[in-house]
């Protein structure tokens, strides 16, 4: 008897057992192929890297972002100078001053922990700029400093093609 069981099972699963079979095939395929497509993903990878190029596609800057910070690399090739306009009169007085002074204004107000307020730290080689870093931008902080980032460097490569 249990062999008759037996044999009728195994009959009765062999036409089904097909199906089954290829799906668990095509699963490990499509497996790897979301964490590349998906945007959630993306989003939460450690670092990822924004080019800032003027109109005509010539790199300016590198934005590399990770979950602390904001690690702006000016193109090595271009020599940017902290002196040359508009740097510090738009860049840092207009934009990165003002974001300062509104976290200061909330950290004394209580409505932000000081170790969140925005801050940036900006590297030289003498008067060259190296490295731009920018701790503490939200995402809404984040669309105004890469334009602003690009539009500075833009003007200030213009001022150093027209002045060389």
């Amino acid at each position: 008897m249990l062999e008759k069981g037996f044999k009728r099972g195994d009959i009765k699963e062999v036409p089904s057992a097909p199906a089954p079979i290829p799906k668990e095939v095509v699963l490990p395929k499509h497996e790897p192929e979301p964490p590349k497509a998906s945007p959630s993903q993306q989003h939460t990878e450690p670092e990822s890297v924004i080019p800032l190029k003027t109109m005509t596609d010539e790199p300016l800057a590198l934005m590399h972002f990770d979950k602390q910070s904001i690690h702006v690399l000016p193109d090595e090739s271009k020599n940017f100078s902290v002196n040359t306009p508009p740097f510090s009169n738009f860049l840092v007085e207009k934009v990165f001053a003002k974001m300062q002074e509104k976290d200061k204004e909330l950290v004394r107000l209580g409505q932000l922990a000081a170790d969140k307020m925005f801050s940036y730290n900006i590297v030289r080689e003498g008067d060259l700029i190296r490295e731009i870093i920018i701790k503490n931008a939200d995402d809404e902080r984040l669309k105004e400093l890469k334009s602003s980032i690009r539009w500075t460097f833009e003007k200030m490569y213009e001022k150093m093609k027209s002045g060389a």
